[in-house]
């Protein structure tokens, strides 16, 4: 396959879902800022999303002050921030519009359709009408992408590579949100704490589960209280939940095995070793040893795979 069809085909994937984390996100603030709050845990709240995906000084840059209307806007319909929405979309769209004859006519009708009903959707006030609704329709959106390519695509080297770029995308978002949300919490995670701290907490647990569509699957693993250790157990341990760590990371592995070739046996050595850290680790020695320095080494880590990914399989240099 030519480098520059793999590029497209990943990177495609790559933005479909990132705009999903992003509604996902995006979602749950917006849910959570209708809770009774401070103003100041309100802030906190926003200031945290554009932290998870490092845009504090770009969006303080043009807007200033964080406020929940600008975060939105400046998130959902700001052509200028390349994580927003419609960045995101319109960059899958055209990624895919490049590699037309890679993918089936229902992969690439997908893709078109998303960004046309995107335009109609804003051009009125329906997002400003129902968020809520406006975010499930863009995670409806990616699902649909991820389930007409396993329907529809045959499973060669394309399909391995839209694969991949959706799952390292997936490991980068869940780190980041984990490391945003847990460093919210300002008391020792296995403290005791008052009751009013505990229903705060419960609201603030149950929003990281739902943003990733595991508040319903923590209830029938633990069949428990909400606990911060469990958690991170589910989000970054477990191999049957989806959007965790380690499951992303086995599908990285197993696509990166399936398409591997003669120059990228130290890319697939590093993401064994990551996937193996994943697989053999215990949530305990990862919250004594520090939560945020685990997660800050292995976004590190991720980052420098999809480096040794591009330079190995996407740079154009035998073309």
């Amino acid at each position: 396959m030519l480098s520059r069809t793999a590029d497209h085909l990943f990177w495609m994937s790559r933005y479909t879902e990132r705009a999903e984390n992003t509604a996902r996100m995006l979602n749950v603030s917006y849910e959570t800022s209708l809770l009774p709050q401070s103003a100041a845990v309100a802030q906190e709240g926003w200031e945290g999303l554009l932290s998870i995906s490092e845009l504090i000084p770009a969006y303080t840059a043009k807007h200033g002050d964080v406020t929940p209307d600008r975060v939105l806007h400046f998130m959902v319909r700001d052509g200028n921030n390349p994580s927003s929405i419609v960045s995101c979309l319109r960059a899958a769209r055209e990624n895919a519009r490049a590699v037309r004859g890679a993918l089936t006519t229902e992969i690439w009708e997908t893709q078109n359709q998303t960004w046309l009903e995107l335009q109609r959707l804003l051009k009125g006030d329906a997002f400003e009408r129902d968020p809520g609704q406006f975010f499930e329709w863009v995670k409806y959106r990616s699902h649909l992408s991820r389930g007409v390519t396993l329907g529809t695509m045959l499973q060669d080297e394309a399909f391995h590579f839209l694969r991949m770029g959706t799952f390292l995308e997936r490991s980068d978002n869940t780190a980041r949100l984990l490391d945003v949300k847990f460093h919210a919490v300002k008391k020792d995670f296995f403290g005791r704490a008052s009751e009013r701290n505990q229903e705060n907490d419960f609201y603030h647990w149950s929003a990281i589960l739902r943003s990733v569509s595991a508040f319903e699957v923590y209830r029938k693993v633990y069949r428990d209280v909400i606990t911060p250790g469990r958690v991170a157990d589910l989000l970054i341990l477990r191999r049957d939940m989806p959007r965790s760590l380690h499951a992303s990371m086995r599908e990285v592995v197993d696509n990166l095995a399936v398409l591997a070739n003669d120059q990228s046996s130290e890319t697939q050595r590093r993401a064994g070793r990551l996937l193996a850290d994943l697989q053999y680790g215990r949530i305990d020695e990862i919250l004594a040893t520090g939560l945020h320095a685990f997660l800050t080494q292995f976004l590190d880590r991720v980052n420098e795979l999809g480096s040794r990914i591009s330079r190995d399989f996407l740079v154009a240099a035998t073309d």
